[in-house]
């Protein structure tokens, strides 16, 4: 997949939902993790982040939605429950994104609303764990993004032939279970 991607939080109080939202980041391929004001110390999510991502994947901390530098290019993607908020499904990911979601018990600040590029929700009835809309987050951008194959007709896995990308950047054909 070309491009990157960085998730992050705003206010986070609770390090179980940081932890898992962090691992799950590691899981899809993150290129960056990051917090905004946590609560919590984010050297101390062992319990929760098992793959121990600030390890492996950098880890930023800012003071305030005004101090976030993205890399050039980076487009920020704030994930809200809002009224004007472009549904999930319709969203068409930018190469090169910085997701930011809200604090467990609350939203997005209305700075970090005003320093996106684009406002996305998940279709849900209501708001869903922070750390469970990260990973439908990700997994979207996967499967829209990704080198997957168009989804049969009928039920059951694809049969046909479709093109990935090879090391080199030119398609080569894959055949897909039977």
């Amino acid at each position: 997949m070309r491009g990157f991607f960085g998730i992050g939080v705003e206010s986070i109080s609770k390090p179980h939902n940081v932890g898992a939202l962090m691992r799950t980041a590691h899981a899809f391929g993150a290129s960056f993790v990051f917090a905004v004001a946590p609560a919590v110390n984010l050297r101390e999510l062992n319990r929760t982040d098992t793959s121990k991502t600030a390890d492996h994947v950098p880890l930023y901390e800012f003071e305030s939605i005004e101090r976030v530098t993205l890399p050039h290019g980076c487009r920020m993607i704030g994930v809200e429950l809002m009224e004007d908020a472009v549904e999930l499904p319709s969203f068409r990911h930018p190469e090169r994104a910085a997701y930011i979601l809200g604090p467990e018990a609350g939203s997005l600040s209305p700075e970090a609303v005003a320093r996106c590029d684009f406002v996305v929700q998940i279709p849900t009835k209501f708001c869903v764990n922070v750390s469970v809309a990260g990973a439908l987050l990700m997994y979207d951008r996967l499967i829209s993004r990704g080198r997957r194959p168009d989804r049969p007709v009928s039920p059951g896995g694809p049969i046909e032939d479709f093109k990935v990308p090879g090391p080199t950047g030119h398609r080569r054909k894959v055949r897909t279970k039977e």
